[in-house]
């Protein structure tokens, strides 16, 4: 590959955040509370859907007490929160998931952080072509960057055992986009760091050793389709992940995103559901000859003692004015209430109870503003005086190279000697989108500020506070999807 020239590639935010927030906006979107993560690895995703929501979900009939309008609006999409009840992660390497164990449980967990819900997490070995029982009617699986290391005989069984007996309400898949590679070199060049097919199918230059294919999107979309036709889902397929910088021939549209994505959702009806379990039957016999999972680990988190229970509205705008006393404030922004530590107990974890109670007080005056996040919306103390601020001296925040991420591996490495025996699909782990080599030495309160900011990145919004990158520079100057970058 003398001569060959290797382009400068960056993404903002790192091409794994990008991926992990598409997920994370289907999952929020979809509320979903069931997730079951094939491939997870070191358990990155895991750990951010440990992560309490700042409430509960808005309550049903009979909490409310006024005829407030509380819940009435249907909520923004930076107001909906993820609230998972049962999370599992599935992996074949009993390292990564000595780090997901650990990285998942409680004594993990920002002890900072009120719990309103509790959560059940469950951590497995073995391989995705075995049966496991506790993954049937799942609703939701997710394989990030997962099904490119699969051999050709493993890949046939991820549609029939995930779609047919497993079949989900959703299923979001996403992969490398093999057009994309092109952008790594000028045209007519191959990327100098690219791997030569492993397999020999063929004579394309992947990014990763241990991929087995990279699929051009309309190979990725054929798949896609056929297995969706198959087992009898919808699926919407799209490319994620634009080089920040421009590319002088003019194939950034052409090429798209470096990552590619797809959203199955399951058709219901009871033909679909006959179809799925009489042409999935060989799959569950077959299985029954290999190693079954193991369940490595269990964790339960407890909810808030008063999440729930809710106080009344007298006793919370006491509390709310007591606040703006003590902080000599005229004017708050209810999510800066709401963390006040005795007022969210005060509701139950209930959001729209604090809103009731400030509404339906006269020493408040709630300013509501469609299209803005709720808990923006500003909080007036009637006859209030607002005290006069110092004004403090920041230092300009200047954006380095280390918060790009120049990407040209997809973050798996080569089985070593010790992997488990029998759970391996070929050269290589399926460990999920983990963008970590195992050999770093990558301390815990670096996964925690990894996954916290994850769980609150919405690109839509760069203020402070819920749904926002409010950690911007820690989060994007941690670990890429590359390990081996320059």
């Amino acid at each position: 590959m003398n001569g060959d020239v290797q382009l400068r590639v960056t993404f903002f935010p790192p091409l794994y955040l990008q991926r992990r927030i598409w997920v994370l906006d289907i999952l929020r979107r979809e509320q979903v509370t069931e997730i079951v993560d094939i491939g997870c690895g070191e358990g990155q995703l895991l750990a951010v859907l440990c992560q309490p929501a700042p409430s509960l979900s808005p309550p049903g009939p009979g909490v409310l007490v006024s005829t407030s309008d509380a819940i009435s609006s249907a909520l923004e999409l930076d107001d909906l929160d993820l609230h998972p009840v049962r999370i599992a992660g599935l992996d074949i390497s009993s390292h990564a998931l000595a780090s997901a164990i650990e990285d998942t449980s409680p004594a993990s967990a920002n002890a900072s952080y009120t719990r309103w819900e509790p959560l059940e997490v469950n951590i497995w070995r073995g391989g995705l072509e075995v049966f496991n029982s506790a993954f049937v009617n799942a609703e939701c699986i997710v394989a990030t960057e997962v099904i490119e290391h699969l051999p050709e005989n493993i890949l046939a069984d991820l549609a029939p055992m995930i779609m047919g007996v497993y079949h989900p309400h959703l299923l979001l898949v996403t992969t490398p986009s093999y057009g994309f590679n092109a952008r790594f070199s000028p045209p007519g060049l191959t990327d100098p760091a690219g791997f030569p097919d492993p397999t020999k199918r063929t004579d394309r230059v992947f990014r990763h050793h241990d991929h087995k294919f990279e699929w051009t999107i309309e190979e990725f979309r054929e798949w896609c389709e056929g297995v969706a036709q198959e087992w009898g889902y919808h699926v919407d397929t799209t490319t994620i992940g634009r080089a920040l910088e421009k590319d002088e021939w003019g194939r950034d549209e052409e090429l798209g995103g470096a990552s590619q994505v797809a959203a199955f959702r399951r058709l219901e009806g009871e033909a679909w559901t006959t179809t799925r379990e009489e042409k999935s039957t060989w799959m569950r016999e077959k299985s029954k000859s290999q190693v079954e999972h193991r369940l490595l680990g269990v964790h339960h988190y407890d909810a808030h003692a008063r999440a729930g229970k809710r106080g009344s509205a007298e006793e919370i705008a006491k509390a709310v004015a007591e606040k703006f006393e003590e902080w000599e404030e005229a004017e708050l922004r209810l999510e800066e209430i709401w963390f006040v530590e005795e007022i969210g107990p005060m509701c139950g974890g209930w959001f729209e109870v604090l809103i009731e109670a400030i509404e339906g007080n006269a020493k408040f005056d709630l300013r509501r503003s469609k299209g803005q996040r709720r808990g923006d919306w500003p909080v007036l103390l009637v006859g209030g005086e607002k005290k006069k601020k110092k004004t403090s001296e920041w230092s300009t925040e200047r954006t380095t190279d280390d918060m790009y991420e120049e990407v040209r591996e997809e973050g798996y490495r080569q089985s070593s000697e010790d992997d488990d025996v029998g759970f391996g699909w070929g050269s290589g782990q399926y460990s999920s989108d983990s963008g970590i080599d195992l050999s770093w030495d990558i301390s815990k309160e670096d996964t925690w500020g990894r996954a916290e900011t994850a769980w609150t990145c919405h690109p839509s919004d760069n203020t402070a506070g819920w749904g926002s990158w409010s950690t911007v520079t820690t989060a994007w100057d941690l670990d890429s999807d590359s390990p081996s970058l320059p």
